[in-house]
């Protein structure tokens, strides 16, 4: 694993560890109840962090396709969900998406756009790019 892929591999951890550790300081320190979509973000999130873990220890270059769908999937789930959140079209049939708390909730609203998915967005995001990154990289150079 040359430098470049081993510095993306362990941003992409730092940003995985970090959003894992904020999802569950909202749940279990500010005690906001997870909606559904929000849990299935973690669903995708998580895993991240040993994926990626595992990959640097192991120096293994072939992971960046798993995060790449990971992250693809949670930038699309993140994207309806704070949609969801801002576009009065959406609330007004959105509601509750599956029982227990309303995916429109709010918990934070910094500046008036920062909210949990909004956040949740950014580092799927972040992570869909540097992993997009790293295959390119290792692109052909794996056997």
């Amino acid at each position: 694993m040359n430098k470049k892929i081993e510095n993306g591999a362990l941003f992409i951890w730092i940003v995985a560890t970090l959003a894992t550790l904020g999802s569950l300081y909202y749940s279990e320190i500010k005690h906001f109840v997870p909606c559904t979509y929000c849990w299935y973000q973690r669903i995708l999130m998580y895993p991240l962090v040993l994926i990626v873990g595992v990959a640097i220890a192991q120096k293994n270059e072939r992971f960046a396709p798993t995060v790449m769908v990971f992250s693809g999937l949670g930038s699309l789930l993140a994207l309806y969900h704070y949609a969801l959140q801002k576009l009065p079209l959406l609330q007004s049939t959105g509601g509750s998406c599956g029982g227990g708390v309303s995916c429109t909730a709010q918990y934070v609203n910094y500046f008036g756009f920062i909210t949990i998915p909004f956040l949740s967005l950014l580092a799927f995001l972040t992570i869909f790019i540097t992993s997009t990154y790293i295959w390119r990289q290792t692109k052909g150079t794996i056997s």
